[in-house]
């Protein structure tokens, strides 16, 4: 009597921890592609926050390689980048009410050809393999000035926000040799 005993703490503590473990969320640090954050702060204290993630050159060829020319990207890797704003704000004069968006860029060969895609839709895995299925959740498209003249190559994905003024941040992705940036102004 007293082994079956024994035999059933066994088997209730094995299930126990195998359920515990299916629902610890997994350690996003350990990807290939690790998240970042970004952060654009106004004068008045409010904010855009962005959740990306960030992956890694490798030696690949990325514009016009990994990231084709001409196609919408997801902005990073895994999860689609967020775009989370506590006010309105314009971009390229394009009214943004405050709220959670998801972003998308299409990187072009020329320079300064870029386009950033707002999206009103949120919780996307990135471009659904290869296609871009979400049209029709469109908030915005507008021109971003891109160049492909960093002085040294950038290795890993990087997005952030420069302050330009007290109402002004400039979002920037930088990566390989590319920058491609555009305002985002609060709206007053």
């Amino acid at each position: 009597m007293r082994n079956k005993t024994f035999a059933v703490i066994g088997i209730v503590l094995a299930l126990g921890l195998t359920l515990a473990a299916q629902q610890t969320p997994p350690d996003k640090s350990k990807r290939p592609s690790p998240p970042g954050t970004a952060d654009c702060k106004f004068a008045d204290g409010k904010t855009i926050h962005t959740d990306y993630s960030r992956p890694y050159m490798k030696g690949r060829q990325i514009y016009g390689g990994l990231v084709p020319y001409g196609k919408v990207w997801r902005t990073g890797a895994n999860e689609a980048t967020t775009f989370v704003t506590d006010t309105d704000v314009t971009i390229n004069g394009t009214a943004v009410p405050k709220g959670s968006y998801t972003i998308f860029t299409v990187p072009a060969e020329a320079p300064g050809k870029w386009k950033l895609i707002v999206n009103k839709a949120t919780g996307e895995w990135g471009v659904n393999k290869g296609e871009y299925t979400y049209a029709d959740t469109e908030l915005a498209r507008t021109d971003m000035n891109a160049t492909s003249a960093l002085d040294a190559p950038v290795e890993q994905f990087t997005l952030s926000y420069v302050s330009k003024a007290p109402d002004t941040c400039t979002l920037r992705l930088d990566w390989e040799k590319t920058r491609a940036e555009v305002d985002v102004k609060e709206k007053k």
